[in-house]
């Protein structure tokens, strides 16, 4: 199974600490594209901090983020699994998951990200600020960018086995599984449904949702469950207590989506 998941806006300190190696990354197939971003990204906020804010997308009060961009070769780095914080990531709770779920977690969750493209939650990588909606001077928007080396690397990632997709609409734009790998791919949504005036109403909360998401796949961590289907992990999911509503895809070549009913908000 192979779990992919978005980012999160904020992001841990590093401190003092070996800084990045880009050879000991995941997916080496995006070397190319990642060092392109990188060396854009770093010359972007050496320069002028305003432009560079602008570019980023940043407020007066973030400015420190510029210089911190400034930085990235020789800042320290950590794995991403702590670099990443943040609504879903705190329900995740990798930390304190036991060695085996953790070691499940290493093999089968992709985090995508605007620098990186993708990063496994082992990759040591420093703390850094730049979306999948930045528009870089020299490479353009990067959800546009990262779509061709995904494309040739993502597959392969993929294996033969399940491909659950829990991305944002920004981050999905850089990969969109095609083919035969569609077919064994699930997108989740997380639906808020409550009774208001005896109808029932059903509503997208933002917060939520991510919670869900993370305390999702922290169950089928924890549990070792590990599905190869999306009709499987229908199952798996109601077997750990969710409420899930899912059809096949009317069409073939087309992914599975599904609708994870909650009536409590928490």
């Amino acid at each position: 199974m192979l779990v992919l998941l978005p980012p999160s806006e904020g992001k841990a300190s590093v401190g003092r600490g070996a800084p990045l190696t880009m050879e000991s990354l995941s997916l080496p197939g995006l070397a190319a594209a990642r060092e392109a971003v990188l060396g854009e990204l770093v010359e972007l906020c050496s320069g002028d901090e305003g432009k560079a804010r602008e570019v980023l997308g940043l407020s007066e009060g973030l400015r420190g983020e510029v210089a911190k961009n400034a930085g990235l070769r020789t800042a320290g780095a950590r794995p991403a699994g702590e670099i990443y914080t943040g609504v879903l990531y705190d329900a995740l709770g990798l930390a304190s998951l036991d060695p085996a779920a953790k070691r499940r977690a290493a093999g089968s969750l992709l985090v995508f990200s605007g620098l990186w493209g993708a990063v496994r939650v082992t990759d040591r990588i420093p703390s850094y600020r730049c979306s999948m909606g930045v528009k870089l001077p020299g490479l353009g928007a990067l959800g546009a960018y990262w779509r061709t080396p995904m494309a040739s690397v993502l597959p392969e990632a993929a294996g033969d086995g399940l491909v659950l997709d829990l991305r944002s609409a920004a981050y999905a734009a850089a990969w969109k599984p095609k083919g035969e790998v569609a077919t064994r791919t699930a997108t989740v949504r997380v639906l808020h449904s409550q009774v208001v005036d005896g109808v029932e109403k059903r509503s997208v909360v933002s917060h939520f949702n991510k919670a869900t998401k993370g305390r999702m796949v922290r169950s089928l961590l924890a549990q070792g469950v590990s599905p190869r289907s999306p009709a499987e992990l229908v199952e798996a999911l109601r077997d750990l207590g969710y409420v899930v509503e899912a059809e096949p895809p009317a069409k073939a070549g087309k992914a599975w989506a599904l609708d994870v009913v909650v009536t409590e908000i928490h």
